[in-house]
């Protein structure tokens, strides 16, 4: 903002005004030149969405309630026996509280629908369909090892 002098005792108003005019020119213009800035988000992600959304795919909407082995993450479960049979290999799972649970090719383990896709000599593999931020499937597969020596029967 340009600076306003105080009239002087005995100056007209008329060249008073006259010094004020081009100081309002220039304000004017100053705000004509200022646009006001609006912001256009398309084409710009969400800053608030996270960058990886791990979902897991929901296709088959489940009418059958959840068994007691998709109400833990698979983090709680230990892997504590694999039995060989000319069926196939069974794993014999525990969660945290000890209760066991046991285990064949195709079962549902897990929060996030992970299904027993392999069951080797010495751990099972687990895999987890989810999304991405870009709406492709991913498959996530996860290896439950055997834990080994834990009981400690013999010195």
């Amino acid at each position: 903002m340009a600076p306003v002098s105080v009239p002087k005792k005995g100056a007209s108003l008329a060249v008073e005004k006259k010094r004020l005019e081009p100081a309002k020119m220039e304000e004017k213009k100053e705000v004509e030149k200022e646009e006001a800035y609006t912001y256009n988000p398309s084409g710009k992600p969400d800053p608030f969405k996270p960058f990886l959304q791990l979902t897991p795919l929901r296709e088959v909407s489940r009418s059958a309630p959840l068994t007691p082995l998709q109400k833990y993450e698979i983090s709680q479960l230990k892997l504590v026996a694999i039995l060989s049979t000319p069926e196939g290999n069974t794993g014999l799972v525990e969660d945290a509280t000890g209760k066991g649970y046991f285990i064949r090719k195709g079962t549902w383990i897990g929060k996030n629908d992970g299904k027993v896709t392999k069951i080797l000599k010495d751990r099972l593999i687990i895999e987890e369909v989810f999304r991405d931020v870009s709406g492709q499937k991913k498959v996530n597969e996860i290896s439950l090892s055997l834990q080994k020596g834990e009981e400690g029967g013999e010195k």
